[in-house]
Protein backbone atom coordinates (compact mmCIF):
# COMPACT_ATOMS: atom_id res chain seq x y z
CA UNK A 1 0.00 0.00 0.00
CA UNK A 2 0.95 3.32 -0.45
CA UNK A 3 -0.30 6.62 0.97
CA UNK A 4 -0.99 8.80 -2.81
CA UNK A 5 -1.76 11.67 -0.90
CA UNK A 6 -2.75 14.12 2.69
CA UNK A 7 -4.89 16.50 2.48
CA UNK A 8 -6.04 18.79 5.82
CA UNK A 9 -8.08 21.69 6.26
CA UNK A 10 -9.65 23.42 9.08
CA UNK A 11 -13.42 24.25 9.47
CA UNK A 12 -14.42 27.34 7.69
CA UNK A 13 -17.92 28.92 6.32
CA UNK A 14 -18.08 28.46 3.08
CA UNK A 15 -20.39 30.19 0.08
CA UNK A 16 -23.63 28.27 -0.12
CA UNK A 17 -23.22 26.47 -3.87
CA UNK A 18 -24.35 28.99 -6.81
CA UNK A 19 -27.56 27.13 -7.99
CA UNK A 20 -28.47 25.91 -4.90
CA UNK A 21 -31.97 25.90 -3.47
CA UNK A 22 -33.34 26.15 -0.16
CA UNK A 23 -34.55 23.17 1.15
CA UNK A 24 -32.81 19.29 2.78
CA UNK A 25 -29.35 20.32 1.34
CA UNK A 26 -28.81 24.19 2.52
CA UNK A 27 -30.28 26.66 4.15
CA UNK A 28 -29.76 29.76 1.26
CA UNK A 29 -29.61 32.53 4.42
CA UNK A 30 -26.13 31.83 5.24
CA UNK A 31 -22.84 30.28 4.83
CA UNK A 32 -21.51 26.68 5.84
CA UNK A 33 -19.37 25.71 8.19
CA UNK A 34 -17.49 22.89 7.33
CA UNK A 35 -13.98 20.80 6.97
CA UNK A 36 -14.65 19.76 3.72
CA UNK A 37 -12.22 21.34 0.85
CA UNK A 38 -9.17 19.97 2.39
CA UNK A 39 -6.03 20.72 1.04
CA UNK A 40 -3.20 18.77 -0.34
CA UNK A 41 0.20 18.69 2.17
CA UNK A 42 3.58 18.74 0.42
CA UNK A 43 6.22 17.50 2.16
CA UNK A 44 6.03 15.58 6.31
CA UNK A 45 3.19 16.31 8.16
CA UNK A 46 3.22 15.88 11.87
CA UNK A 47 0.61 12.88 12.80
CA UNK A 48 -0.84 14.13 16.55
CA UNK A 49 -3.09 11.43 18.55
CA UNK A 50 -6.52 12.96 17.32
CA UNK A 51 -5.42 14.78 14.24
CA UNK A 52 -3.09 15.79 11.32
CA UNK A 53 -1.20 19.55 12.37
CA UNK A 54 -3.29 21.89 10.51
CA UNK A 55 -6.66 19.63 10.37
CA UNK A 56 -10.16 19.85 12.85
CA UNK A 57 -13.63 19.14 12.40
CA UNK A 58 -16.45 21.41 12.21
CA UNK A 59 -19.14 18.79 14.04
CA UNK A 60 -16.77 17.72 17.19
CA UNK A 61 -20.30 15.72 17.73
CA UNK A 62 -19.93 13.15 14.90
CA UNK A 63 -16.45 13.44 14.59
CA UNK A 64 -13.06 13.58 15.44
CA UNK A 65 -11.25 12.15 18.18
CA UNK A 66 -8.94 9.41 19.13
CA UNK A 67 -11.24 7.31 17.58
CA UNK A 68 -11.61 9.35 14.21
CA UNK A 69 -8.59 11.14 13.98
CA UNK A 70 -7.52 10.25 10.81
CA UNK A 71 -10.40 9.37 7.35
CA UNK A 72 -8.80 7.05 4.87
CA UNK A 73 -10.03 6.89 1.26
CA UNK A 74 -9.18 4.41 -1.47
CA UNK A 75 -7.36 6.02 -4.15
CA UNK A 76 -8.90 3.67 -7.13
CA UNK A 77 -12.42 5.06 -6.62
CA UNK A 78 -11.48 7.99 -7.96
CA UNK A 79 -11.63 6.87 -11.75
CA UNK A 80 -15.24 5.81 -11.52
CA UNK A 81 -15.82 8.78 -9.44
CA UNK A 82 -14.41 11.03 -12.46
CA UNK A 83 -16.56 9.15 -14.66
CA UNK A 84 -19.59 8.49 -12.79
CA UNK A 85 -20.09 12.05 -11.75
CA UNK A 86 -18.21 13.69 -14.85
CA UNK A 87 -16.09 15.68 -12.71
CA UNK A 88 -12.78 14.46 -14.74
CA UNK A 89 -10.61 16.80 -12.60
CA UNK A 90 -12.41 15.34 -9.04
CA UNK A 91 -9.69 15.96 -6.64
CA UNK A 92 -8.39 13.59 -4.05
CA UNK A 93 -9.88 14.48 -1.09
CA UNK A 94 -12.90 15.09 -2.54
CA UNK A 95 -14.79 12.67 0.18
CA UNK A 96 -13.25 14.71 2.63
CA UNK A 97 -10.35 11.85 3.53
CA UNK A 98 -6.85 13.00 5.19
CA UNK A 99 -5.29 9.69 3.55
CA UNK A 100 -5.74 8.40 -0.10
CA UNK A 101 -4.53 4.71 -0.29
CA UNK A 102 -3.20 3.20 -3.16
CA UNK A 103 -3.79 -0.57 -2.59
CA UNK A 104 -6.44 -1.03 -0.78
CA UNK A 105 -10.61 -0.55 -0.19
CA UNK A 106 -13.20 -1.48 2.33
CA UNK A 107 -12.80 -4.88 0.88
CA UNK A 108 -9.11 -5.36 1.23
CA UNK A 109 -8.68 -3.33 4.84
CA UNK A 110 -9.79 -5.29 7.96
CA UNK A 111 -11.30 -3.49 11.75
CA UNK A 112 -8.34 -3.36 14.07
CA UNK A 113 -5.28 -3.79 10.79
CA UNK A 114 -2.49 -1.88 12.55
CA UNK A 115 -0.16 0.24 9.86
CA UNK A 116 3.24 1.47 10.06
CA UNK A 117 3.72 4.93 7.53
CA UNK A 118 6.88 6.98 8.09
CA UNK A 119 7.54 7.27 11.58
CA UNK A 120 3.84 6.46 12.49
CA UNK A 121 1.66 3.72 13.55
CA UNK A 122 -2.24 3.35 13.03
CA UNK A 123 -5.26 1.03 13.97
CA UNK A 124 -8.72 0.76 11.74
CA UNK A 125 -10.83 1.88 13.67
CA UNK A 126 -14.59 1.49 11.92
CA UNK A 127 -15.92 2.37 8.66
CA UNK A 128 -16.50 5.35 7.87
CA UNK A 129 -20.37 6.47 7.88
CA UNK A 130 -21.17 9.00 5.12
CA UNK A 131 -23.32 11.75 6.09
CA UNK A 132 -25.30 14.30 3.86
CA UNK A 133 -22.26 16.59 4.09
CA UNK A 134 -20.65 15.02 0.82
CA UNK A 135 -24.14 16.05 -0.74
CA UNK A 136 -24.18 19.38 0.35
CA UNK A 137 -20.43 20.11 -0.57
CA UNK A 138 -20.59 18.72 -4.05
CA UNK A 139 -24.36 20.25 -4.28
CA UNK A 140 -24.92 16.79 -5.80
CA UNK A 141 -28.50 15.63 -4.20
CA UNK A 142 -27.47 11.65 -4.83
CA UNK A 143 -24.33 11.55 -4.07
CA UNK A 144 -24.69 10.06 -0.40
CA UNK A 145 -26.90 7.24 -2.22
CA UNK A 146 -24.25 6.73 -4.65
CA UNK A 147 -21.87 6.49 -2.17
CA UNK A 148 -24.21 3.69 -0.44
CA UNK A 149 -25.42 2.09 -3.25
CA UNK A 150 -21.21 1.39 -4.34
CA UNK A 151 -20.20 0.94 -0.80
CA UNK A 152 -17.29 3.29 -1.51
CA UNK A 153 -17.14 4.98 2.00
CA UNK A 154 -14.10 4.68 3.49
CA UNK A 155 -12.51 4.30 7.29
CA UNK A 156 -11.37 5.68 9.97
CA UNK A 157 -8.08 5.31 11.76
CA UNK A 158 -6.68 5.70 15.41
CA UNK A 159 -3.50 7.01 15.76
CA UNK A 160 -1.31 4.24 18.15
CA UNK A 161 2.07 6.12 17.60
CA UNK A 162 2.49 9.77 16.89
CA UNK A 163 5.06 10.97 14.24
CA UNK A 164 6.20 12.67 10.77
CA UNK A 165 4.77 11.43 7.94
CA UNK A 166 4.96 12.16 4.08
CA UNK A 167 2.92 11.43 0.92
CA UNK A 168 4.66 8.66 -1.16
CA UNK A 169 5.46 6.59 1.73
CA UNK A 170 4.53 2.60 1.67
CA UNK A 171 2.06 1.84 3.75
CA UNK A 172 3.09 -1.61 5.81
CA UNK A 173 0.67 -3.78 7.45
CA UNK A 174 2.03 -4.80 10.63
CA UNK A 175 -1.00 -6.90 12.18
CA UNK A 176 -4.55 -7.95 10.97
CA UNK A 177 -6.30 -9.34 14.14
CA UNK A 178 -9.64 -9.30 13.04
CA UNK A 179 -9.01 -11.00 9.61
CA UNK A 180 -12.91 -11.79 9.33
CA UNK A 181 -13.91 -8.30 9.19
CA UNK A 182 -13.38 -6.35 6.88
CA UNK A 183 -14.51 -2.71 6.74
CA UNK A 184 -17.47 -3.90 3.82
CA UNK A 185 -18.53 -6.87 6.14
CA UNK A 186 -19.07 -4.46 9.04
CA UNK A 187 -21.03 -1.71 6.96
CA UNK A 188 -23.09 -4.67 5.73
CA UNK A 189 -23.96 -6.05 8.94
CA UNK A 190 -24.86 -2.75 10.22
CA UNK A 191 -27.16 -1.54 7.60
CA UNK A 192 -28.58 -4.95 8.23
CA UNK A 193 -28.17 -5.91 11.53
CA UNK A 194 -32.42 -6.89 12.12
CA UNK A 195 -31.44 -9.31 10.00
CA UNK A 196 -28.16 -10.66 11.60
CA UNK A 197 -28.34 -9.95 15.16
CA UNK A 198 -25.65 -12.52 16.22
CA UNK A 199 -23.22 -10.91 13.38
CA UNK A 200 -24.16 -7.60 14.73
CA UNK A 201 -23.16 -8.56 18.12
CA UNK A 202 -19.99 -10.28 17.39
CA UNK A 203 -18.82 -6.72 15.73
CA UNK A 204 -19.75 -4.39 18.86
CA UNK A 205 -17.51 -6.95 20.95
CA UNK A 206 -14.27 -6.56 18.91
CA UNK A 207 -11.88 -4.79 20.47
CA UNK A 208 -11.10 -2.90 17.87
CA UNK A 209 -14.17 -1.46 16.85
CA UNK A 210 -14.49 2.35 17.93
CA UNK A 211 -16.53 3.31 20.91
CA UNK A 212 -19.21 5.39 18.63
CA UNK A 213 -19.60 2.23 16.51
CA UNK A 214 -19.99 0.02 19.59
CA UNK A 215 -22.44 2.92 21.09
CA UNK A 216 -24.56 3.09 18.07
CA UNK A 217 -24.83 -0.75 17.56
CA UNK A 218 -26.31 -1.50 21.31
CA UNK A 219 -28.89 1.47 20.44
CA UNK A 220 -29.86 -0.23 17.03
CA UNK A 221 -30.43 -3.47 18.03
Amino acid sequence: MRLLSIQVGKPRAVPVPAGAASGPLFRTDKPWRTGYGKRPVLGPIVLGRENLAGDGQADKRHHGGPDMAVLAYSGEHYPRWRTELAIPTLPHGAFAENFTIEGADESTVCLGDIWAVGDAQLQISQPRKPCINIAKYWNRNDLLQRVVATGRYGWYLRVLREGLIESGQEIRLIARPHPAWSVARAMEVRLARARHPAAAAELAALPALGDDWRTRLSREE
